[in-house]
């Protein structure tokens, strides 16, 4: 007959914790790592890069800003002799195709924010970062780096075509081309994350393009309307900080003798976008999602 043997002990699971300790832990095999912006912006870059939506915005942009700014350059080589074009500033014809581009960033702007709320994808979002203000910085950062990328070459080489084709006109000088080309590209930036700022307010797009919209079109038409003397100082202040007045500044042909002038444009409207930040991310911190 064969002797009984003693229980063999067993290893407690990984997941139990030593005798003594209140609580049993679990140790993931999956590292856990610490999360920061740079997480944030490479999350905003394969979204704005995967949809539709920036692909459709940007190609009308670059077309109408291309393809309207070399047209006028054309238009006005074959139809104007060298005495009407002495003293002209050449970058200052790629001005009308920036004028009909600027919807197609503003339309971005409020799609990078507030389609999420559309679609509920903004739930998700905030599930895999709850930082709300990392990831509204993280969509500003990817979209004000693709929108002044765009603008740069788009303005860039209207700017040297026009440059080429019109003789007649005189050489830019350096400040010329630097608020011709750089300067306006940050303006139209800017102007595009004020509209991602307004988007993440509103959280509606049609209702946030519409509210864009008529902040760049309304002043001017508004003004334009105003035949009494009396309101002839409003009028004034109306085409002076004009948005369209303001991207003409940048060409030294502004509507008016006063108001903004040189690089005034674009302070002010990174005064007014920092503004729109500061009140989206309390919205954003204080609401519901």
């Amino acid at each position: 007959m064969s002797t009984p043997q003693p229980p063999i002990p067993q290893a407690a699971p990984a997941w139990q914790t030593a005798p003594g300790s209140a609580y049993p832990t679990y140790t993931s095999p999956i590292p856990v790592v610490r999360t920061h912006l740079g997480n944030a912006i490479a999350s905003e870059w394969t979204k704005i890069r995967s949809v539709r939506s920036t692909m459709w915005t940007l190609g009308v942009f670059v077309l109408l800003v291309v393809g309207i700014g070399l047209l006028v350059a054309v238009l006005v080589a074959a139809n104007s002799g060298t005495a009407e074009l002495t003293g002209q500033n050449p970058l200052s014809f790629g001005v009308f195709g920036l004028l009909l581009g600027s919807m197609c960033l503003i339309t971005l702007g409020v799609l990078t924010t507030a389609s999420e709320y559309g679609t509920g994808m903004i739930r998700t979002t905030m599930v895999a970062c709850p930082s709300r203000g990392r990831v509204l910085a993280a969509k500003a950062v990817v979209f004000f780096a693709v929108a002044f990328t765009v603008t740069l070459v788009s303005v860039g080489l209207v700017a040297f075509a026009d440059v080429a084709l019109l003789d007649g006109a005189r050489t830019p000088s350096g400040g010329e081309w630097l608020k011709g080309t750089l300067g306006i590209s940050l303006y139209l930036a800017l102007l595009g994350l004020l509209s991602l700022a307004v988007g993440s307010v509103i959280r509606h797009s049609a209702g946030a393009i519409t509210i864009m919209i008529g902040l760049v079109l309304a002043p001017l038409v508004i003004a334009l309307f105003m035949f009494s003397d009396s309101l002839d100082g409003v009028r004034k202040a109306l085409f002076e900080y004009s948005i369209p007045n303001q991207l003409s500044v940048f060409y030294s042909n502004s509507l008016t003798s006063s108001g903004p002038s040189g690089w005034d444009p674009l302070w002010i409207m990174a005064g007014v976008t920092a503004a729109a930040f500061a009140g989206a991310w309390l919205l954003l911190e204080r609401r519901d999602v």
